[in-house]
């Protein structure tokens, strides 16, 4: 997980405009299932109206993991162990679309 932080930090950094952070943002949490949920407004980014293929993922019941976009949202869910994959499904979708054209 050693890049995945920054890699969140920078990308949540070059959303802030002084107002998307005000209304919207990213959300970890944990859900009961037990595991982790990432959200991510996509709302006023680059990333509004871009296509995710969903993942789904259910070998058992403490194996499994599921990323969608609804409703202008990234949203992933994972066992207790995938934090990380979540996290590195978000930003390897979002990069390339959310960097400035050089």
């Amino acid at each position: 997980m050693s890049d995945l932080i920054p890699r969140l930090q920078e990308w949540y950094a070059s959303q802030c405009d002084g107002d998307w952070e005000h209304s919207e943002g990213v959300e970890i949490g944990t859900v009961d299932n037990p595991g982790w949920s990432l959200r991510v407004s996509l709302v006023d980014t680059p990333l509004e109206g871009v296509s995710f293929e969903e993942v789904k993922e259910l070998a058992s019941e403490t194996d499994w993991i599921h990323c969608i976009v609804r409703e202008n949202r990234w949203e992933g869910y994972g066992d207790p162990r995938r934090l990380e994959e979540l996290l590195r499904r978000f930003l390897d979708w979002a990069e390339p679309v959310s960097r400035p054209a050089v």
